[in-house]
């Protein structure tokens, strides 16, 4: 019941709260960027808004955590991605460049785009594994990038510049929705990927 409740207010805890709150700790949320298993690290764009339906990964410079060590304070291990935005209507992708530690606009050009995409769409999702498909598919012989938006429910193909097929495969997807709890600067108390947390499980 504790961890449950524990839970529950993370996810619906004011965003104000990182702006501090005193002995009681303070609340950061943000995109994983980069996960260091060894030293047990992890590094988030965080998020300017407490709209999860339109946030906004543009605080910088990135901040990182050191992890709890308390299994029962840590949730799932986060996914890592440098895709912060994408922009539809103007045919634009946004990334985290770890090279210049800013964000970089990259405009690409429309192949297929297919929208109202629910996650569980066969498109998505491989119902004999019972598992969704994994994105993004980059296929550097066709220079084409196919990735799945699931907030946004956008399906959609395109290609980039040549000069940017020589970048990770992670650089166009989207890290997982992270909060951490800490009274220290930089030392996550408690650590919650959103993304892969069910709060109506018991």
């Amino acid at each position: 019941m504790k961890k449950y409740f524990w839970k529950i207010g993370l996810v619906f805890a004011p965003i104000i709260m990182f702006l501090g709150c005193g002995d009681l700790g303070k609340v950061d949320q943000g995109r994983a960027i980069q996960f260091d298993k060894a030293k047990w690290t992890v590094t988030i764009v965080r998020d300017k808004k407490a709209d999860p339906q339109n946030p906004d990964y543009s605080y910088l410079p990135p901040m990182t955590y050191a992890l709890p060590t308390d299994p029962k304070e840590m949730g799932p291990e986060p996914k890592v991605g440098l895709r912060m935005k994408l922009d539809t209507k103007n045919n634009q992708i946004i990334i985290f460049d770890p090279t210049g530690q800013n964000f970089k606009t990259i405009n690409y050009t429309l192949i297929d785009q297919k929208e109202k995409i629910a996650k569980d769409d066969p498109l998505v999702f491989d119902k004999a594994k019972d598992q969704p498909k994994l994105f993004p598919v980059v296929d550097r012989e066709k220079k084409t990038i196919t990735i799945y938006s699931k907030r946004q429910r956008i399906l959609t193909t395109f290609t980039v510049p040549e000069e940017y097929f020589g970048l990770p495969e992670y650089t166009w997807d989207s890290g997982d929705e992270v909060r951490v709890y800490y009274k220290e600067e930089g030392q996550a108390r408690r650590f919650m990927n959103i993304t892969k947390t069910d709060i109506f499980k018991k």
